[in-house]
């Protein structure tokens, strides 16, 4: 359960939740020792109080009674705001002020075995209060001191309860804030302390859509030099690779273009002489023409992306307004050698590379072609801030498990019974560089009716006009 909540959870939200929980643990720990130290202060202090006045109401009761006084008389002798709701225990006689015998508790029922004054927590009449059970002592100094009694007085808690409550809801609201201010303060210093990996995850980003250009800044930074130092000199021992093999991809296939122009040539040579030559020489004629155009389109295909791998990415100087249904039709109309279907409204412009977007098309369209049994349709929307060219085939769709597969570079088709549907397996990642080089990119569905749709898109301004 844990490791699942971490990995749903990212590390800006888990410090961020592990500050406030801190926070909260540190000022709720606050909160119950500050109400634990104040509440019982608060209650010392009220026993003292209520000790203190229980005393002297025994006191003055017990000064009438060695007056002469009746025991109700003395009792009446009490005066306070509120007045005391007391009782008295005297020569076996129960007087009350308030209170009623059968409130005391059990233990207190028989007064006659008490001899000292105590406090006591009760609870009467459904509230928590204080119990204070003072000895009257029998006083001899007065004419008419005699026996002395048992006070007993009832004091409610109101106010420390009060208070309490009062407390816990202040101590309650400053957990909580602090809390939240912990969550804030969390965010923030992770942002700050993470501010450095969001750089670092831009740049490995970047460089892994191709930027070879991507470079990490860690100026400043001593913790983090090693790492930028690190990953810069990977980038450029990577990127000089890449120019190194594209360089190598380039002047190989130039070096190809001659020979191959020879062959081709002598190959036209032969065709056209073909009634000349004898029946068994026809067969590996088709065979030599065969391999030749694919081997033509090996080397079309290598200049291409050697020349993409050595561009600046998403250069504008290349960039032109292009109506893209007409580039749709023409490409597709001169890969097939027929008129293809293209639907979609008029006059939808698009500021990009028209020689890559035409490749795009015409790849689109040759793979459908070959590997799809033919184009079905073409079909262009603008949605939202994405241009879609979408390009339905009639074959037999393609596997879920081969849909990023079949765009690597060499990445060969086979059909349903096993044996090479043609090809070099660059059609599709020359579709997917271009796309790349625009912002865009390129995905597989399954077309309505079968066959499978790609949908090529690029980002677009709707606003855009000729």
């Amino acid at each position: 359960m844990a490791g699942r909540w971490r990995r749903r959870l990212g590390l800006r939200a888990r410090v961020t939740l592990a500050l406030g929980a801190l926070s909260l643990a540190v000022a709720g720990s606050m909160a119950i020792v500050s109400w634990t130290l104040v509440t019982h202060s608060q209650l010392d202090q009220r026993r003292q109080e209520v000790l203190a006045e229980a005393e002297d109401d025994a006191g003055l009761v017990g000064l009438v009674l060695a007056r002469g006084a009746a025991p109700g008389q003395a009792m009446a002798a009490l005066t306070g705001t509120p007045p005391p709701v007391a009782l008295l225990w005297r020569d076996g006689a129960w007087y009350s002020a308030g209170l009623r015998p059968e409130d005391l508790p059990a233990r207190l029922s028989d007064p006659t075995h008490s001899g000292r004054t105590q406090l006591s927590p009760e609870q009467i009449g459904g509230r928590d209060v204080l119990l204070v059970e003072v000895p009257i002592r029998p006083t001899g100094s007065l004419p008419h001191a005699h026996g002395g009694g048992r006070y007993y007085a009832v004091f409610g808690l109101d106010a420390v309860e009060s208070l309490e409550r009062r407390l816990a809801l202040i101590l309650l609201a400053a957990a909580v804030g602090t809390g939240a201010a912990g969550i804030v303060l969390g965010r923030w210093l992770s942002d700050r302390a993470l501010r450095p990996l969001r750089g670092l995850t831009e740049a490995a980003e970047a460089f892994a859509q191709g930027d070879v250009e991507a470079r990490l800044e860690a100026a400043g930074d001593p913790d983090l030099m090693g790492l930028a130092r690190s990953f810069n000199e990977t980038a450029e021992a990577f990127g000089r690779r890449v120019a190194a093999d594209a360089r190598f991809a380039g002047d190989v296939s130039h070096e190809l273009r001659t020979p191959l122009t020879t062959m081709l040539n002598s190959l036209e040579l032969m065709e056209n002489r073909r009634d000349e030559l004898p029946d068994r020489l026809r067969e590996p004629l088709d065979l030599l023409a065969g391999d030749l155009a694919r081997f033509r389109t090996l080397v079309v295909d290598l200049i291409e992306i050697s020349r993409d791998d050595t561009a600046s990415h998403c250069d504008h100087d290349e960039r032109e307004r292009i109506e893209i249904m007409r580039l749709c039709r023409h490409t597709a109309a001169a890969t097939v050698g027929r008129d293809v279907r293209v639907d979609g409204p008029d006059e939808l412009y698009l500021d990009g590379d028209k020689r890559r977007l035409a490749r795009v098309v015409a790849n689109l369209v040759a793979n459908a072609e070959t590997h799809g049994h033919g184009v079905r349709r073409i079909e262009v929307t603008g949605c939202g801030a994405r241009l879609c060219v979408a390009v339905e085939d009639h074959g037999p769709g393609v596997a879920p498990a081969e849909r990023d597969r079949i765009f690597q570079r060499f990445a060969r088709s086979v059909d349903p019974a096993g044996s090479d549907s043609g090809g070099v397996g660059l059609g599709l990642a020359i579709v997917e560089r271009h796309l790349s080089w625009h912002g865009g990119g390129v995905l597989i569905e399954d077309a309505d009716g079968g066959g499978a749709r790609f949908v090529a898109w690029v980002p677009w301004d709707r606003r855009l006009r000729p």
